[in-house]
């Protein structure tokens, strides 16, 4: 089954890591790839110490502000290299492509790319895919899609994110 989280609210990543929680618990392994995102933020430490779920981060920094540069589009393009071998190894029943997205979006992949890689993920593979601005291509071949929408939001106050709820 393909799984894709995207929309404007906040939450995405953290229903994908929810879905990580349920399926450690059921004893199912589980691989997440984050693509964009690079640091110990509060969540990778606890992920870490989880035993069937495998993080890796494909992210050269936080560039949300900036253009991304070459070392960006090469974290990109290794990520979706590790996503691809992951799947055809059988090795996790959960991959979560966390940002994939976003790192589609800003053309640090191909879409012909993802399609071919949700295309080639076998039935016993959940896959989910997560982050703003999903292709309507995505959109299209995923059995299940939650937009999360932002109705309401403490950062236009001007707070800023906390320890342990957004970092």
């Amino acid at each position: 089954m393909i799984q894709v989280y995207t929309g404007n609210g906040k939450g995405k990543t953290t229903a994908a890591l929810g879905l990580a929680l349920r399926a450690q618990g059921a004893g199912l392994k589980v691989y997440i790839g984050q693509f964009v995102k690079s640091g110990c933020y509060s969540e990778i430490k606890a992920l870490k110490k989880l035993t069937h779920v495998k993080v890796e981060q494909f992210g050269a920094g936080c560039f949300i502000r900036r253009i991304p540069e070459r070392k960006d589009l090469a974290m990109a393009k290794k990520g979706l290299k590790k996503a691809e071998a992951v799947i055809s190894r059988k090795a996790y029943d959960v991959v979560i492509l966390d940002e994939i997205n976003v790192a589609l979006k800003l053309k640090l992949i191909e879409l012909s790319s993802v399609i071919s890689l949700i295309k080639k993920t076998p039935r016993g593979i959940e896959l989910v895919l997560t982050g703003r601005n999903a292709h309507p291509q995505v959109i299209k071949l995923a059995d299940l899609v939650s937009e999360i929408k932002d109705k309401k939001h403490y950062y236009a106050k001007g707070l800023k994110a906390r320890k342990g709820i957004e970092l």
